[in-house]
């Protein structure tokens, strides 16, 4: 056996299929938050994953998403299309992230947020949650109480 062997044989999820999430078959039975429509492609629902969850989210032109938090999940969001805004509060202001395509957004845990998209074309981001679930808390601004578990 090699080294290799040796740290391999035994687990059990040694010889699992790879799995394959054509663009087409993208879920939206996920939660929704208002303005934007998110897409589940990786996810414990759709294939077993246990650490990650992974999808898309559309925002239409000239649509705001409604404030929203991601509970206990990391997000990481790439700008796929579009030029989304990804807004937040800081003290008592808001502030705003104008992105493009190519851009990336890092949302810790637990942090009130909203999607914007003032442009005239959708916006259309990936997004990564350090979850198997696509956790999504809506709440009725950025300054709500937020209880963290």
């Amino acid at each position: 056996m090699t080294e290799h062997d040796d740290r391999v044989a035994g687990t059990e999820d040694w010889h699992r299929p790879l799995r394959h999430i054509r663009g087409a078959d993208l879920s939206g039975d996920t939660t929704q938050t208002s303005g934007m429509r998110r897409l589940e492609a990786v996810s414990g629902k759709t294939v077993g994953s246990r650490k990650v969850w992974m999808g898309e989210t559309h925002v239409g032109p000239g649509t705001n998403s409604g404030d929203h938090h991601h509970g206990e999940a990391e997000t990481a969001i790439y700008v796929k299309s579009g030029n989304p805004v990804f807004v937040f509060a800081e003290g008592d202001q808001e502030v705003r992230l104008e992105t493009e395509p190519g851009d990336y957004i890092f949302v810790p845990p637990y942090v009130p947020h909203r999607e914007e998209n003032p442009g005239g074309e959708p916006a259309v981001v990936v997004i990564a949650r350090s979850s198997q679930e696509g956790i999504v808390v809506n709440l009725p601004s950025l300054w709500a109480p937020v209880e963290q578990a």
